[in-house]
C-alpha cells in the first residue's frame, strides 16, 4: 500500500492541464481541485441531509476523495485531447490498478464507478460538486484577470439541469451573477 500512496503523490504535483492550455501559468493541481470538491460533497451532503434527502454522507465523501484518483497515472486529459484517444477506458484501467494495492479494491473501484456513470445520488452529488468547483475555480482565475474561460462556463447548463438544481440553485446562479459583475469592471 505504500507504493500506491506515494504514487498517489503525483495528484499534488500536476497540474489541471485545461487551465494550463488557457494559459493560466502555475494553475491548480489536481489535488487541489479534488480537496475543494470532497469539501463542497461535505456541505452539500450534509445540507441534503437537513433538508430530509436520503443521502449517504460518508458514501459521498468517499466517492468524491477516489473521483480523479486515475490521474495519477495518466494525468488529466484535457478536452481537446480526448477527441484522440478514450480517456474513459485508460482512466478505469488506471483506476482498477491502482486500486489493487488498497484495501477494498472492488469496494472503492464500485464508487468510483458510482461517480463516473452517476449511478447513485452520491455520485451524482460529487459530479455536481465537481462541476461546481471548476466553475470556481474559474470564477476565481476570471477575477485574477484570465480571459479565454468561458468553454468551462458551458458546465453551467449541465448544473442547471441537475436534480440539485432545486436544492443548490442560489450557488449555480449567484456563481454566475458574481461572474457577470466581474466582467463588467
Amino acid at each position: 500500500m505504500l507504493d500506491l500512496l506515494i504514487e498517489l503523490g503525483n495528484l499534488k504535483r500536476l497540474p489541471r492541464t485545461g487551465w494550463l492550455l488557457r494559459g493560466i501559468p502555475n494553475p491548480e493541481s489536481i489535488a487541489d481541485h479534488s480537496y475543494r470538491v470532497a469539501l463542497i460533497t461535505l456541505f452539500l451532503a450534509d445540507e441534503l441531509k437537513k433538508r430530509g434527502v436520503g443521502v449517504n454522507v460518508e458514501r459521498a465523501l468517499k466517492i468524491a476523495l477516489l473521483h480523479d484518483i486515475g490521474e495519477a497515472r495518466i494525468t488529466d486529459i484535457p478536452k481537446t485531447a480526448q477527441h484522440y484517444l478514450d480517456k474513459g477506458k485508460a482512466e478505469k484501467k488506471a483506476v482498477m490498478e491502482l486500486l489493487l494495492a488498497s484495501p477494498m479494491p472492488m469496494e472503492y473501484f464500485k464508487l468510483w464507478r458510482e461517480y463516473e456513470e452517476e449511478t447513485s445520488l452520491e455520485g451524482k452529488l460529487v459530479k455536481f460538486a465537481d462541476r461546481l468547483e471548476m466553475l470556481i475555480q474559474a470564477y476565481e482565475y476570471e477575477k485574477a484577470g484570465f480571459r479565454n474561460l468561458d468553454e468551462f462556463w458551458d458546465v453551467l447548463d449541465s448544473l442547471r439541469e441537475s436534480e440539485f438544481y432545486g436544492h443548490f440553485g442560489e450557488l449555480v446562479e449567484g456563481l454566475a451573477t458574481l461572474r457577470k459583475q466581474n466582467r463588467l469592471r
